[in-house]
């Protein structure tokens, strides 16, 4: 009986059977659920223990902030079919190509808008590499500089509220969503501003990283063309101040706030007159399938975390962690390289589902803020996204990057960019208030 080793060995061969049915190919939730009833069999003897554990279960996808995930994955699904992020992106395009480094700017600027739309980062990602990166390459751009900005931004999403991340987080860590929102604004702003900077800087250094648009291709605009800029920019706009003003100004939650979205989403394709059945058909089965692999790595993961907490799991881990003479400092630095660690192998809801339960009580006892930790782990992902080498970010673009270009190209473009994300990790990490600042 796997109960005659003892906690600790037992946490080995669990954590060994999990890494061997990933390098298998068994998908996370069901590798997850797999490994939860063989150590609720061979530790007590039966599966009876998984009744409390399906509870556990049953409370996760239950719960009702829960509800916001299909409902921010619906808006981002419907802000692709229907044309309104690609002409946003057009539109920003003919405001800033005549900047040298422009079209990189405004690409991240347009990432920055679709992430406060949507909040997930798939979308973001495809639509900028469909977008922006054959757009740069035609104007000359450093391929690396081009690649970089658009896997980069593309991965905001994760930060920017309303953060499918942050949902999921504060589902698992028990916590204010509407508080994680707040706390991740000033990082997001911070992350976001270094990329720009670093654009204009290289681009200053190097004109030719960036060479400005030719004159010519504005000259010919007309006072309608103009308009139409005007319109394609405000719509999002709108959208994304519908949202985020419902929830910054106390009139709707976050779950109703997403609903709002959709509503809004739904308006504004109307008044382009992009609504109709194949749109929202195609949205809404994108949307089932997003959902449904978050619902099923949630499962999994509140299975193998439940049963092992019945084990005694968290108290071992705990014991474990806060038995080191370690500051509580070099704690979190841990937690953070192993978050990191997992995050090149697992996708973010695994890593948040099954680490979080584990690490927010720690984090509580450690007398640190859980709504700061958040924005820490939310940070962390960011490097997860674009690091080799199953960074999904980079996989995305790879799905429709021009040919020629090959995954080995893009997470040689990345490095800048990883760089100046765990620079703003080890800001909020060594000052917390710069995140709890309007909390």
């Amino acid at each position: 009986m796997l109960h005659d080793l003892g906690i600790g060995p037992a946490t080995i061969v669990i954590f060994a059977s999990m890494i061997a049915l990933l390098l298998a190919g068994m998908p996370l939730g069901f590798l997850s659920g797999l490994v939860a009833l063989g150590a609720a069999f061979f530790w007590f003897g039966s599966t009876n223990v998984l009744q409390m554990v399906a509870a556990r279960v049953s409370d996760f996808t239950m719960s009702y902030v829960f509800v916001a995930v299909p409902m921010f994955v619906l808006m981002a699904s419907m802000l692709d079919k229907t044309g309104i992020a690609k002409d946003l992106y057009n539109a920003m395009r003919i405001m800033a190509g005549r900047l040298r480094g422009g079209v990189a700017v405004q690409s991240m600027i347009v990432a920055v808008l679709m992430a406060a739309m949507s909040g997930i980062i798939g979308g973001e990602t495809v639509l900028l590499g469909m977008l922006a990166l054959p757009q740069m390459l035609r104007l000359g751009y450093n391929q690396n500089l081009a690649i970089g900005t658009v896997v980069s931004g593309g991965a905001l999403g994760t930060m920017v509220p309303p953060s499918i991340v942050l949902i999921i987080y504060g589902l698992s860590a028990n916590v204010s969503v509407g508080d994680l929102f707040v706390a991740a604004v000033p990082p997001a702003a911070l992350l976001a501003g270094l990329y720009i900077a670093y654009i204009l800087v290289v681009c200053h250094l190097r004109p030719s990283y960036g060479p400005a648009m030719e004159k010519s291709e504005f000259e010919n605009l007309t006072r309608d063309d103009l308009k139409k800029v005007a319109r394609d920019i405000f719509i999002p706009l709108l959208i994304a101040v519908w949202v985020l003003g419902s929830i910054y100004g106390g009139i709707a939650s976050v779950t109703e706030s997403a609903c709002v979205g959709v509503v809004a989403v739904f308006f504004a394709a109307l008044y382009r007159r992009e609504l109709n059945f194949g749109i929202v058909y195609d949205a809404l089965k994108q949307t089932m399938r997003t959902v449904g692999m978050i619902i099923w790595v949630g499962i999994g993961a509140t299975m193998i975390i439940g049963t092992y907490n019945l084990m005694g799991g968290d108290r071992f881990i705990k014991e474990l962690i806060l038995g080191q003479q370690v500051s509580p400092l070099t704690i979190i630095v841990m937690m953070m390289a192993i978050l990191i660690f997992l995050g090149m192998f697992l996708d973010w809801v695994g890593v948040a589902l099954l680490c979080m339960p584990i690490f927010v009580p720690i984090i509580r006892d450690l007398g640190y803020d859980p709504i700061w930790f958040g924005v820490l782990f939310c940070v962390n992902m960011q490097v997860s996204f674009l690091s080799p080498p199953f960074g999904p970010a980079a996989f995305y673009l790879k799905s429709v990057a021009p040919p020629g270009i090959e995954l080995t190209d893009i997470f040689r473009s990345v490095w800048p960019f990883i760089l100046m994300q765990i620079a703003v990790l080890a800001i909020v990490l060594l000052f917390p208030q710069f995140a709890l600042m309007f909390v």
